[in-house]
């Protein structure tokens, strides 16, 4: 028996390797796997859900049922997979909480089916999408106030140490100043803050107010903050 037939056709699992098994497998991964992708577009909320992330929720946990149907209980095949994968490199920003609890419940959805466990998988796979709806609409943990980037220009005569606190504890539930920097030659300043807004406030009004103090110059109001910038209060 050469290499390639001991690293390949030598183990029982490989016996037990049938078309049907792999059907099922396959087909309880693939639906478990809409289902969390649906589930992950439903609860976003007000923001718009990643297409190709969706769609990677879709097929990430078929792939893994393929790749352990293929490792079995063969060392030799599961080194030999180990080794290709290592050769790929991932480049991308890092995600939300949310969506990196999402590709581990696929990973441990599609090693579930793999490994042939395809009730525990489903049972699995439905009691977690229906928490993960459920605290959704409980509404769990959700911020009373909308996290905001504040950017305020103001003249360099300005004394700005406080001189907003008042505005933005009328407005905000919580703010903080990130960063002071010059512009324009050192003829103004940019003041950023992070601020949680308050429910139903004008903007404005909001605005409005800020721009009395700062002498009418520029005032940015941005919807979310770079995650550089996350607020920490």
């Amino acid at each position: 028996m050469n290499i390639f037939e001991s690293v390949f056709t030598s183990d029982s699992a490989a016996e037990a390797f049938t078309l049907p098994a792999l059907l099922a497998a396959l087909g309880t991964a693939f639906a478990l796997g809409l289902l969390i992708s649906v589930v992950y577009i439903r609860t976003r909320g007000e923001r718009a859900p990643s297409q190709s992330f969706a769609l990677t929720l879709v097929l990430l946990p078929a792939v893994i049922t393929v790749i352990i149907l293929l490792v079995g209980n063969n060392i030799a095949r599961a080194f030999s997979l180990a080794g290709a994968f290592s050769i790929i490199r991932f480049r991308s920003a890092p995600g939300e909480p949310r969506d990196i609890t999402c590709v581990l419940f696929c990973m441990a959805v599609g090693l579930a089916a793999g490994m042939g466990f395809l009730l525990y998988a489903a049972v699995a796979g439905v009691a977690l999408c229906a928490a993960t709806v459920l605290l959704g609409v409980c509404g769990y943990a959700r911020a009373k106030g909308a996290p905001r980037q504040l950017k305020i220009t103001v003249p360099e005569d300005l004394n700005f140490g406080g001189a907003f606190d008042e505005i933005l504890r009328k407005y905000t539930l919580a703010y903080s100043m990130k960063r002071v920097k010059t512009a324009d030659l050192g003829s103004v300043y940019e003041l950023t803050y992070a601020v949680v807004t308050k429910e139903g406030i004008s903007e404005k009004d909001f605005i409005d107010e800020l721009r009395v103090r700062n002498g009418n110059m520029n005032i940015a109001l941005l919807a979310d903050a770079p995650r550089s910038e996350a607020a920490e209060f």
